[in-house]
Order: structure tokens, then sequence, then C-alpha cells
């Protein structure tokens, strides 16, 4: 019996991935399998996993324990990519090995700008050892029974990007994803994401190209594919924040107690495969980013809470305050107004995009920490506080690393 042709470049993003437009990013703690069914039913074509590290996952002794936490897919969570980081080839192939027959794709992450990225030697802190990359590239192109894709930064120059693109294109990569940000932007450095540089890339490649950054509301894919030329549109704090904005024809997001109790239920019915707890709160955070400072009480209950019955009865009494919040404010008078940044926002009650308040130039802090507005950093000790399981320092990215997106806090 021979074996299936493995497919390249368009024929694998057009025949196996099915020419996806919208795609839910790789996020550590964030992208699971939960989420990942919340996100298709509101038209995400293709979803990354988190991003798993290579090594772990596939340790002989404790891999088993790792997997089993962080990864779980059905026949119905398809097409997806499965996610890794790493710094060895073979440990790269060998972890890669262990799921070939579970998803559609392998994703090699050069896009990490974390510090613990930079302490593990991976992810973006990789961009310059190109030997090391095509390596990688390379191997599981040869020898994995799925397409390798791979997800890069851009650097300071056009020029150089599109060189660094072109070399993993000729190792082996089928598929290049672009978050059009330098490793240094990120926390309240984050700024834009450089779409010209996205643009060029796209440009000067052959294979398929997916472009990262920059997008708020639904209509900003179709502006950056009008810009850039790709042929399609990954999202990862715009997803968080609001997992409708995929869908198309919506005149207003939904509803912030819609997300959490549609994604509570799926966690529900998932039994024993269901994400830790503190996964699921942390989804509830971002889901109700504007509400809780309208409900503080319930914002401390949330962060206290360690159950999913715990974050329902939550969901339950903030959609009850918010429903009457609606009825008495009305959509009317708060629909599409522009904050003093010229941001569109709703009201409290609907999901909408999270903006990082910048730092002061003369802030002598600006440079030498990555400041929090006091929900995020209530977010983040309530997260790591209920969950148990600690990584051990420089191996795997715990809930609270920044992102690789907008400025979020899980996003590699």
């Amino acid at each position: 019996m021979t074996s299936p042709i493995k497919l390249k470049g368009y024929d694998f993003f057009q025949k196996t991935l099915k020419s996806p437009r919208f795609i839910l990013a790789p996020m550590v703690d964030a992208s699971e399998e939960a989420f990942r069914i919340l996100s298709r039913r509101y038209n995400a074509h293709v979803c990354f996993t988190p991003m798993f590290h290579a090594r772990l996952f596939s340790d002989p002794e404790s891999g088993h324990k790792y997997r089993a936490d962080q990864w779980t897919t059905d026949e119905h969570d398809r097409p997806v990519i499965v996610q890794f980081c790493a710094n060895d080839p073979e440990i790269l192939l060998r972890a890669a090995k262990m799921v070939e027959n579970e998803c559609d794709g392998v994703d090699l992450n050069l896009g990490c700008p974390q510090h613990i990225a930079k302490r593990g030697r991976y992810g973006s802190f990789l961009q310059d050892e190109w030997e090391l990359i095509a390596s990688m590239v390379s191997i599981l192109h040869e020898q994995l029974a799925v397409p390798v894709t791979v997800k890069i930064r851009v650097f300071s120059t056009v020029e150089r990007t599109v060189e660094y693109a072109k070399m993993i294109e000729a190792a082996g990569a089928q598929v290049l994803t672009v978050h059009g940000r330098l490793r240094e932007q990120k926390g309240h450095n984050t700024g834009l994401a450089d779409w010209d540089k996205i643009k060029a890339v796209k440009e000067a490649v052959k294979i398929p190209v997916i472009a990262n950054g920059n997008i708020l509301y639904h209509e900003d894919i179709q502006r950056c594919i009008d810009h850039t030329g790709v042929d399609a549109v990954m999202s990862a704090e715009g997803s968080l924040y609001n997992p409708a904005i995929f869908a198309p024809d919506r005149t207003m997001p939904p509803c912030t107690w819609e997300m959490a109790e549609e994604y509570l239920t799926i966690c529900k019915n998932q039994g024993d495969k269901a994400p830790r707890p503190g996964i699921m709160k942390a989804h509830l955070f971002k889901f109700f980013h504007p509400s809780l400072p309208q409900h503080t009480d319930l914002r401390a209950q949330l962060g206290k809470a360690n159950t999913w019955q715990m974050f329902w009865d939550i969901t339950m009494a903030l959609k009850e305050r918010l429903i009457a919040d609606q009825a008495s404010v009305g959509e009317v008078e708060l629909d599409g107004r522009k904050n003093e940044n010229g941001i569109r926002q709703y009201g409290h009650w609907r999901c909408q995009p999270y903006f990082r308040p910048v730092l002061p130039a003369n802030d002598k802090h600006a440079k030498k920490t990555d400041k929090k507005r006091p929900l995020e950093e209530e977010q983040d000790s309530a997260v790591n506080e209920t969950d148990s399981k600690k990584p051990k320092e420089g191996e795997q990215v715990p809930a609270a690393v920044v992102e690789d997106n907008v400025a979020v806090n899980n996003v590699v």
C-alpha cells in the first residue's frame, strides 16, 4: 500500500485547508480545543493549537503527562495545525511525529518575543540563526507525513525580512505566517504591525502567506487582504476578546455574556477533556473585559473562582446585570462611538477590542517594566493561583505570558 502524496504550497492550502481566509492564531493556554470549537462556530476556517514545547512534548519519561494536559483534538477539530517551539531538529521531528496522524500540518514557532523564549532559545530569538532554522524546517519537510508551516516576525528592514522569508521557503515551508511586528514590539512597545513588510513577503515568495497583526474588527480583515494581497488573515487578540470577529454580517459584536455562556457550555460538554480552570478563567476575563469594570464585585468573585460551577454562576449573575444595563442605557447612545484614541466602542455589555495604554515617554519605568492595568494584574494573579501546575522555569510558557499579536497575555 502506497503512502498518500504529501501536498505542497497552494495544493495543500486549497485542498487540505480548503482555501481559508480566517485563521485562529496559536495562543498558549488559549487556543485549546474548547476555544477552537467556539471559534469554528463563528467562522474560523483553520485553527492552530497552542504552542507546545517540543522537548517537553516528546520527553520519553514525562511527555505523556504533558501531552495529556496540553493536546486534545477529535475528528471534528479540522483543519488544525499543531505548533511547536524548538531549537533542535531531531527533537522537533520526534515531537511532530507524535501528532502527524492527528493534524493537517505542523508549524514552527519563530515569533514568540517573550523573555522566557529568550531564556529557552526559541521563538523569535532564533531569527538570526538561519542555518538552524533551515535544518528544522527541512527535516520536517523531508520526514513528516504532513506539510510544515512557519510563523515569523519581521526584521527592521524590508530587504532582510524578504530574504528571511525566502530562506524559510527554500528550506521547505509550505505556508508562511508573517506577524508584522519586530521582536522588540511587545507589551507597551507593541505599536502597529507593518503591513507593507507583509506585502513585500507575499510578493517575493511562491507559497501561501498569512498576515497577522492589526485585526481589531471584522472589516480589518478585508482591509488587510486588500493592502497586502495575502491569502488569509490570522487573529489572536481580536479573537480572544471577540470570538465572533470572523463572523460576517454582524451589525454589532456579540454580548460578552453570550460568548462566556457558550464557551462554558462547550467546556462542560467536553467532560474529562475540558481545559483547566485557570484557562477557563483567563478566557472569561477577556470576554468580560468591557463589563467587569462596571461590576467590580463580580470581578472580585471571578478572581477567586476556581471551578466550572463558580464560573457559570458568576456568568449568569453578570448576564442578568448586563441585560438590565443594556435595557437602561440603550444601544443607540453607545453603538459605534469613538473613544479618545478614535477607536470605535460599544456598550460595556458587548465584546470589543482591548487597547493597552501607552506609557508616557518620560516614564522612568517605560523600558524596564511591562506595566499592566489593575484588571490585568488581577487577572494574571487569579489565573496563576487557580492553576496549581507550575512549569519549570525556562520550559513551558505560563498562562500569563504577554502576546505576539497586539498586547495579550497568551499569544505566540
